[in-house]
């Protein structure tokens, strides 16, 4: 265990990466900056005088052991490959360990291969603590309220427009091929592979946005993190869209900077519901750029984890780990978030 304002990002230099490095330092933490391109690291370590810099490998254990070094915890922000070695790494080290990753299929696997050790170690492992997987847990917790169980979950994504990161792009590859170009839904209690068109249907989005035309079963990381914790057996997400074509096109091309925190002009907005019996509940949240918050939401949970408010140990989502609305007020600067009154039953 190291410095309790020391922590570890890997994938430092990344799109998302820089966007956490910038919000460590706004909270007044240390980021150590990790990565295995040994040039970019040195231009982020120019670029952000006063951090270090160390250069490492998923495939080298000894250089992540080295790398973790004096670490209060790691915040991973590079591909979900990256996550199993990472998590072993945090492991030995004996800290914490946060991911942003979005895949499906590799948050399964952290939950499967390292929840008993998590858990032995007493430590706390946090996947997809991003604005696919973290974002819509926290939500949909916070629209549960006092239920302990619901018959359906919707998260629609509203977003305006989706500029991908590489990143992006080469983690929807891998899955596709993992997924042997089947799709994939939670239904039923369970994921369930298939071959089915995805159908287009209208959202009714609350104003200013108001009804969309949405991709049904544009499955993301939210069913992993919400089933992980909330008795709910049909899991289902939406995207506009209008995004959904901007991701798939030929020509996709990446963010571009429209303020001095370096966020897109991209808005967004997610309208959760959840259904129990006759009775909904409803919540919305709003924001811009959905790389940059995801950096608050992944050290707004390092920070919670290092002082303690947390809720279990082992390997846990976003609803689970913390106080979802208060997690939610915490990031009042970044998120906007409304209660339709009538849809609370």
């Amino acid at each position: 265990m190291g410095s309790g304002r020391n922590v570890a990002v890997f994938g430092a230099y990344g799109h998302t990466g820089r966007f956490v490095v910038a919000e460590l330092r706004e909270r007044g933490y240390v980021p150590l900056l990790l990565g295995r391109d040994q040039d970019k690291l040195l231009a982020l370590a120019q670029a952000q005088p006063g951090l270090e810099a160390r250069q490492t490998s998923v495939d080298d254990p000894a250089s992540l052991d080295r790398a973790l070094n004096g670490a209060a915890a790691v915040i991973n922000c590079a591909f979900a490959a990256t996550a199993a070695p990472l998590i072993e790494a945090a492991l030995r080290a004996g800290i914490p360990y946060v991911d942003v990753a979005a895949e499906i299929e590799a948050n399964v696997d952290t939950f499967a291969h390292f929840a008993q050790r998590a858990r032995a170690a007493g430590t706390v492992v946090v996947p997809a603590m991003a604005f696919y997987g973290g974002l819509g847990d926290l939500l949909v917790t916070t629209a549960m309220g006092d239920w302990t169980a619901a018959d359906e979950a919707h998260i629609a994504y509203g977003l305006s427009s989706w500029y991908p990161t590489a990143g992006t792009l080469a983690s929807g590859v891998v899955s596709g091929q993992r997924r042997g170009g089947r799709r994939v839904r939670y239904t039923g209690g369970r994921l369930e592979y298939h071959d089915d068109a995805l159908p287009t249907l209208e959202w009714p989005f609350p104003a200013p946005l108001g009804p969309q035309s949405v991709i049904g079963e544009f499955t993301m990381a939210d069913v992993v993190t919400v089933p992980s914790h909330l008795a709910i057996p049909e899991v289902r997400t939406y995207m506009a869209a209008k995004a959904a074509a901007d991701l798939s096109a030929p020509d996709a091309s990446a963010p571009t900077a429209v303020d001095e925190r370096g966020r897109s002009a991209q808005t967004f907005v997610i309208d959760v519901l959840v259904r129990s019996g006759g009775t909904e509940r409803r919540v919305v949240a709003a924001g811009q750029d959905i790389y940059a918050i995801s950096a608050p939401l992944a050290v707004e949970a390092v920070d919670r984890i290092l002082t303690g408010r947390t809720r279990t140990t082992g390997v846990a989502s976003a609803g689970a780990a913390f106080d979802a609305p208060d997690f939610l007020r915490a990031l009042s600067s970044h998120l906007s978030l409304h209660f339709p009154l009538d849809a609370r039953g």
